[in-house]
């Protein structure tokens, strides 16, 4: 995660620099400030990674004397033949068609599809509890 830290923090500083520099040059506030907010939001992200980089133990990405068969093994389970992938992205795409044309039946509906396709798609090996 130190890699990360390191990339999310070098973004947050070209944003806040460029907060400074369009501020001074445009005089616009509206753009300085959409700057300024993007620079925080990275530091929110970046302060994140440092903050899970110093409780977890060092990832092959992070040693710079790492060989690529250091990071080999298991990285989880991924489904092999899931369509929820598919539906919640169908699912998101009719949301953003509803908040484009800001139609608030069809916004409705989608955020209804959209849970239910995020549900089925977290759910999906969930075979409840382990009644011996």
């Amino acid at each position: 995660m130190k890699v990360e830290a390191k990339i999310f923090n070098l973004i947050t500083g070209f944003f806040f620099l460029s907060a400074v520099v369009y501020g001074l040059w445009s005089y616009e506030p509206v753009g300085t400030t959409a700057l300024v907010l993007v620079g925080g939001l990275s530091l929110l992200i970046g302060s994140y990674f440092q903050f899970v980089a110093r409780r977890i133990e060092p990832r092959p990405e992070d040693n710079p004397d790492a060989e690529i068969s250091d990071g080999a093994g298991e990285l989880g389970f991924f489904s092999p033949g899931s369509y929820w992938p598919v539906g919640l992205a169908a699912a998101a795409a009719f949301a953003g068609i509803a908040l484009a044309f800001f139609h608030v039946v069809m916004i409705v509906i989608a955020v209804g599809v959209l849970l239910i396709t995020v549900a089925g798609l977290v759910f999906e090996y969930h075979t409840g509890p382990n009644h011996e």
